[in-house]
Order: C-alpha cells, then sequence, then structure tokens
C-alpha cells in the first residue's frame, strides 16, 4: 500500500464470487482498539465474501496494529506518500537515527534543520509538511483528544486542512490511530492493484461496489488486501 491510486486495476487473477446478504445497523464507539471489534468483522466479512474467507483463514491470528502515538502516524504516513513500502521504511529508519533521543516527536522534527530532514531522503517538499504539521501539533492547533468525539469526516477535514495532508494520508490516520472501522481509502494504489489480482476486476467501481458488502468493516477488508500483498503487515 502507498499513495495514489490510478483510475484502472492492474496484477488480474481470479477471486471467488460473493454472496449477498442484507446488512444490520452497528453501533460503535469512535474512537475504539480494534481488538474490541476484529473477531465480529471477521465473522462478518467470512459470512459475506468467499475472497474474504480465504483471506481471514490465510492471515489468522493477525490483525490491524499502529504506532499509537498521532503524530508519529501522520509522520509515517507522509514520508510514505506516492513511494514503495520498501522506499518509505528505508527514509522512515534514517530519520529516526537522526533524532535525539531516538523517536519521531514534533519537537525533534522542529529541532531538525531541513537539511538534516532531506539528507535521510525526504523530498523538499516533504520536509515543508513534516515540519509543519510538527508546529501544529506544537501549537495546539492539532488535538488528537478532539478526534475521540468527532466523525470520520470531521477528522478527515480537519487533518486535510494542514498542507500536505490530502485524503490518503487522512485515511491513514483513521485506519492505524484511530482504527475506525468502516474506511475505505480508494487512493490506495496497493489495495487497488491486490484487490484486482484477489478478484480479476478492471476498474476502480468494482472495488466500490464490492466494498459494500464490507460494511461496517471495510477498514479490516482492507488490511486484509494489504496483509495479502506485503511480506510483513504494515504500520504507521
Amino acid at each position: 500500500m502507498r499513495g495514489m491510486a490510478t483510475n484502472s486495476f492492474s496484477q488480474k487473477s481470479h477471486g471467488g464470487p460473493a454472496r449477498w446478504h442484507t446488512l444490520l445497523p452497528i453501533v460503535y464507539s469512535p474512537f475504539v482498539d480494534c481488538r474490541g471489534y476484529w473477531e465480529e468483522a471477521c465473522a462478518h466479512l467470512v459470512e459475506k465474501d468467499d475472497v474474504m474467507a480465504r483471506l481471514v483463514a490465510r492471515h489468522r491470528g493477525e490483525q490491524l496494529r499502529g504506532s499509537g502515538d498521532a503524530f508519529r502516524t501522520l509522520a509515517n504516513a507522509i514520508v510514505g506518500q506516492q513511494i514503495s513500502v520498501v522506499a518509505a521504511e528505508r527514509i522512515w529508519s534514517r530519520l529516526q537515527s537522526i533524532q535525539q533521543p531516538p523517536g519521531i516527536e514534533a519537537l525533534h522534527i522542529l529541532e531538525t534543520t531541513p537539511a538534516q530532514l532531506r539528507a535521510v531522503g525526504l523530498s523538499g517538499r516533504k520536509v515543508e509538511y513534516l515540519q509543519g504539521i510538527a508546529r501544529a501539533f506544537r501549537d495546539g492547533e492539532i488535538d488528537p483528544e478532539r478526534w475521540k468525539t468527532m466523525s470520520d469526516d470531521e477528522v478527515r477535514s480537519e487533518l486535510i486542512a494542514l498542507r500536505g495532508v490530502g485524503p490518503w494520508t487522512a485515511d491513514m490516520m483513521l485506519i492505524f490511530y484511530l482504527h475506525r472501522p468502516d474506511v475505505l481509502p480508494l487512493e490506495d494504489i496497493g489495495l487497488i492493484n491486490s484487490a484486482a489480482r484477489l478478484y480479476g476486476w478492471d476498474t476502480v467501481s468494482a472495488l466500490r461496489d464490492q466494498a459494500e458488502l464490507w460494511r461496517p468493516w471495510r477498514t479490516v477488508a482492507t488490511w486484509y488486501i494489504w496483509r495479502d500483498l506485503d511480506a510483513e503487515p504494515v504500520i504507521y
């Protein structure tokens, strides 16, 4: 998974047919640990979708994990914008190594010079983005505590107001930091290409349509598709 999607699929293969059922409304807390809903979500996906049933069985015992830190998650997502997982991991590792003490925090990023940040492999634009969001966290413009009572769309709007944060990055925050259960990041090229391989699709609209079966657990379905793509689960 990484970056923004194109308008077509690649890497086609045949997936299993889906079974159609009526969805029942689910009420959930706006800020939850995914362990509280993962088992229920998996049961739903296994019942609704044969491809999902295979993925759940293949990766049994695994589930979504995040760093648990809002700034770290957002910074990691910005580093990962529109580059490969391997390249992002390399830059992220270098970035952590130059922080004193080790770790990624807003104040550390602000105390690091733009030249030092570029030296780890970040573009000039991403350096500006990282230092901009670091100032927003330091100055209280961004307060993750507020997100606990906000809807997904409200959180997205607040994040997208930051320079360098688009829909994909906002969705990564909703998934990996807030663990919101029903997020479908349609700009994620890894999701699109892996879904195309699993289901044999050639249009983005096919993914959107199939995802209606996954409601209200589209985050969980997305994670399983990512997991089948990556050798190791990605953590932001």
